[in-house]
């Protein structure tokens, strides 16, 4: 494990229940990331969603993707360019083109994947990737904006 829970929460501003990243297990000098969440049947998503047949929602897969890149960008920014990392640059998540195969389930882990594929101004395109033990639950690509300051 490269970064745990106390790291991941200096770089993102997610908190619980809104935080889909436990740890980052691999980068790749700033282009590729892996991390994992563990799904609990705790997890307040779980009660609703479904109760009889509990499963993660899509919308939230991809949260934890975005999330998973973002953190690919801060530790980027934290080394290359600590003005960016220091003054707390919101990403947003832009678009999404994300295409599910198999739900992920509370018990199981589910592995993040983000390689940066293009960056195009305020603008970080992203190939991602879940998976949780052998099942791809779902593959395609995000793009993350840097928020617009005002002045």
């Amino acid at each position: 494990m490269l970064c745990d829970i106390e790291d991941i929460m200096a770089i993102l501003p997610h908190r619980r229940p809104f935080l889909f990243v436990d740890r980052i297990i691999e980068v790749i000098e700033g282009k590729q990331i892996v991390a994992e969440k563990d799904l609990s049947y705790e997890d307040p998503v779980f009660d609703g969603h479904f109760p009889e047949n509990p499963i993660m929602p899509g919308v939230l897969v991809s949260e934890a993707l975005a999330q998973t890149g973002g953190l690919l960008l801060g530790l980027k920014w934290k080394e290359k360019n600590p003005s960016l990392f220091e003054n707390k640059h919101q990403l947003f998540l832009a678009h999404v083109n994300v295409k599910f195969f198999t739900p992920a389930k509370p018990g199981e882990t589910l592995r993040l994947e983000a390689n940066l594929v293009k960056t195009y101004g305020k603008f970080y395109l992203f190939d991602v990737a879940a998976h949780t033990g052998n099942h791809r639950i779902a593959k395609g690509a995000i793009t993350l904006a840097m928020e617009k300051r005002s002045r």
